[in-house]
């Protein structure tokens, strides 16, 4: 990973749009920081797309694309995306499962959340579950003291034993049926809402995130950022990103939107 200020003025000045991760990306100890919600404004004022991509729930990015300073988000690890349009006063949501399939899902889910519980002491349903149309979140450091590797591993693996896609987030391991991810949706948003073939222009769209289950994000962009405690999860990280910040979680986005907003005034 190569230091930001290798990220080139040309490079920069060709930036159309910023996909993020949200926790420990944007958010500090849990919480948006008005220094990182100030930065996703700017990067919006200046004309960019703000697009966060989470494994975070249904319910909360709903929130998300009325309220934050965004043009659309992309939840539950890519199961869907949201996107408010303000002038017409309307929600467009885009699922990859229809809403039979989603609830089938959803009891399946609830039974595998029990063994992992049962079988992984210590572990957690994640406070937000029930706000999630599609996958299964366990808690490993969000609300309970700290899980061990070797106890995050065991819940990987139950996930995968039961037919489930698993990732690990900074704060859950996430697992659901089928095998979409963040790219493919964050693609799908950008195609149907705003006419962007993304393969073509990746190298307009900047990445920022933390974490393995943004290893595909990672990889596909040339120009994707590590806030710095990307570098925590060392090797379990796939593929890193290009650049990495010097400062953490959301000062390490507000960090990064400094860079790509600099570009336009220098």
């Amino acid at each position: 990973m190569r230091p930001l200020a290798e990220f080139s003025l040309e490079a920069r000045r060709a930036i159309r749009g910023v996909l993020c991760d949200i926790d420990d990306t944007l958010s500090t100890e849990g919480r948006i920081t008005a220094e990182a919600y100030s930065a996703m404004q700017r990067l919006q004022q200046a004309g960019l797309l703000v697009i966060p991509v989470t494994g975070r729930p249904a319910g909360w990015c709903d929130h998300i694309a009325r309220m934050w300073p965004v043009d659309g988000v992309v939840g539950e690890n890519g199961a869907f995306y949201f996107r408010y349009d303000t002038a017409a006063r309307t929600m467009h949501r885009h699922f990859i499962d229809d809403a039979a399939t989603r609830a089938e899902h959803r009891a399946r889910l609830a039974q595998i959340g029990r063994e992992i519980i049962n079988a992984v002491p210590g572990a957690a349903i994640a406070a937000d579950q029930q706000y999630r149309e599609t996958d299964l979140a366990i808690d490993f450091c969000e609300d309970v003291t700290p899980l061990s590797q070797a106890a995050i591993d065991k819940i990987v693996a139950h996930m995968k034993q039961c037919g489930l896609t698993a990732k690990v987030s900074s704060i859950h391991v996430n697992g659901w049926f089928g095998h979409y991810d963040k790219l493919g949706m964050s693609k799908t948003l950008l195609r149907e809402s705003f006419n962007i073939e993304l393969d073509a222009v990746r190298e307009q769209f900047v990445f920022i995130g933390d974490s393995p289950n943004d290893a595909p994000m990672f990889s596909y962009f040339p120009h994707a950022v590590g806030v710095a405690n990307v570098a925590d999860f060392g090797a379990r990280v796939e593929h890193l990103p290009a650049y990495v910040t010097h400062q953490r979680c959301g000062v390490g986005f507000a960090e990064a939107a400094a860079w790509l907003l600099a570009a336009n005034i220098t």
